[in-house]
């Protein structure tokens, strides 16, 4: 049969659609497939859909983390989220970190049940975070406490002296910048650094007397800002109970009627991606640089160490 010549272009421009549909089909599918990897890899992928126990990982230096309270804040509205599992291995960090760390848990715990679980370390900032949810379980010989503030600067007049540098300055007033690296400290900036510690000390203290329900200073040398053990954090009430997260997960289901059978599923707090690569190759590419990523993480973790400023609340800060 011979095709006259609008059939035959008809028929090509009806080919060229198709082919165009079958392009856009299998991009949309790609994509489909990447935000299904990313979900798996941030927020417990396909089971997070259904009811379940969340858990979240407070580890390393605690800063004040935006993406970190954004998860916490999702979690408070995720309606298939039944309870949250926070999981903490931490020295502390920034008395600000833990402070807004406490305060964004506090957010989820009017909405939902929220135990933490301690594994290490919990001490400090860290301890702040435990001390935000309804119930605290720690090993045995977990340490924990370190309850207090530190205000740290480096004076390093006689190395530049050495060096022959002489830092010369104009301030508006004598107490601005200071205490500073390029001066003695004088009593007057001593005084206002001392005076400022204090005051979060105080409040550490009550945050400590309000959510556990005790005389600070019923507790020998809590004022001292010593570190306990599990054992002895659970006689002295600063925590409630030696258990792992399954002592967790049994305790939501008997005195929080959380339904028994539930999965855990962790949740992370979303990372930046640039594209659709990144989605579908995240975490091949993780898997095969493994061993560099556990080595910039240790790097990353030793530069935060040092690069905390300001009020810190942390334990040992130089060995991260």
């Amino acid at each position: 049969m011979v095709l006259d010549a609008a059939t035959v272009t008809d028929r090509r421009r009806l080919k060229r659609r198709l082919t165009a549909w079958r392009i856009a089909a299998v991009v949309l599918g790609l994509i489909a497939l990447g935000a299904l990897a990313l979900g798996n890899q941030q927020s417990g992928g396909p089971a997070a859909l259904l009811p379940h126990i969340a858990r979240v990982n407070v580890s390393g230096i605690i800063t004040d983390d935006r993406k970190m309270k954004e998860l916490i804040d999702k979690l408070a509205k995720a309606n298939q989220v039944k309870a949250v599992i926070v999981e903490i291995d931490s020295p502390g960090g920034t008395t600000t970190g833990g402070e807004a760390m406490y305060d964004a848990v506090r957010r989820l715990a009017e909405k939902k049940p929220v135990v933490a679980v301690c594994g290490t370390l919990a001490t400090s900032a860290a301890y702040i975070v435990a001390l935000a949810t309804d119930r605290i379980f720690v090993y045995g010989n977990t340490i924990t406490g370190s309850v207090g503030v530190i205000f740290q600067w480096a004076e390093v007049t006689e190395l530049l002296h050495t060096l022959g540098i002489k830092v010369e300055e104009v301030k508006s007033g004598p107490l601005k910048a200071v205490p500073s690296p390029f001066e003695p400290t004088d009593e007057k900036a001593r005084a206002m650094s001392e005076e400022m510690v204090q005051d979060a000390k105080v409040w550490f203290f009550d945050l400590v007397a309000k959510r556990r329900a005790i005389e600070v200073e019923s507790v020998p040398v809590l004022t001292d800002g010593r570190i306990y053990s599990g054992r002895q954090a659970v006689v002295l009430k600063l925590v409630d109970s030696i258990g792992d997260e399954k002592a967790a997960i049994a305790w939501l289901q008997s005195d929080r009627q959380v339904a028994k059978g539930l999965k855990v599923v962790e949740w992370k707090p979303q990372a930046e991606s640039s594209g659709l690569f990144d989605w579908m190759f995240g975490s091949l590419a993780g898997a095969l640089v493994a061993p560099a990523g556990k080595i910039a993480s240790l790097f990353g973790q030793i530069s935060s160490s040092l690069k905390l400023d300001g009020l810190v609340s942390v334990w040992h800060t130089a060995s991260g």
